[in-house]
């Protein structure tokens, strides 16, 4: 008898074909982030709703795609895959998404002006951080090859080096992040504390992206070397 429901019909076919939907969910939602900023730094406040509203469908979109999947994850797969793995792989993908939430809430609960001298370097901050997560997504749409050759031979070298090139990338993100936080202290005696706090945590949100990322392709790495 046909299956009727979707979740159940993509984890017939592969049970990481929901896995990889779900990452294509969370790629989108990030990729709003970038434009939000542009528009905080420009002062459209309208475009900043714009790009909070669809970082929000997005966001629960993934989280949606997250329960259906846990649900329906048979407890047992006959793969070199075990289900928790699978599992941790999911949350963090969706944690990502999670932040993402965090950032544009915070943006739009709370009149934020950018610090002066911090424009340019805080959008490249957050065009890295959203780099990061392409990698990582690129790395998840890999998990049918890795499955069809065992988790071995050159698929699984390619993945090894998109993680270790991940991890450079995230290095590059913590290195922007802590210039841009001595940037931010460098004018805290001209700056409100509460303002000099949010942005602090701004900022450790948006090297979140990054880390959530890394940890992806960490935990991809992991499943290789099992």
């Amino acid at each position: 008898m046909r299956t009727t429901n979707p979740i159940a019909a993509l984890l017939g076919s592969s049970p990481f074909k929901p896995m990889q939907a779900h990452m294509r969910i969370v790629k989108e939602c990030v990729s709003e982030v970038p434009g939000l900023f542009d528009a905080l730094i420009a002062g459209n406040q309208e475009e900043m709703t714009a790009h909070k509203d669809r970082i929000f469908e997005k966001e629960q979109e993934a989280d949606n795609l997250k329960n259906e999947l846990r649900a329906h994850l048979p407890k047992s797969l006959f793969m070199p895959v075990d289900r928790r793995d699978l599992l941790e792989i999911l949350e963090l993908q969706d944690t990502i998404a999670n932040t993402a939430q965090d950032i544009a809430g915070l943006l739009m609960e709370r009149n934020m002006t950018v610090p002066e001298g911090m424009a340019e370097p805080l959008s490249e901050l957050v065009k890295r951080c959203v780099d990061t997560n392409d990698m990582a997504a690129k790395i998840i749409e890999e998990l049918d090859e890795l499955i069809e050759m065992g988790f071995k031979g050159k698929e699984a070298s390619k993945v090894e080096q998109m993680a270790l090139d991940l991890n450079a990338l995230e290095e590059e993100t913590d290195k922007l992040g802590i210039a841009l936080t001595r940037m931010l202290f460098a004018q805290e005696d001209d700056m409100k504390p509460v303002s000099v706090m949010f942005w602090y945590q701004l900022i450790q949100w948006v090297g979140d992206l990054a880390d959530f990322a890394e940890k992806v392709g960490d935990r991809m790495r992991l499943l290789i070397a099992k």
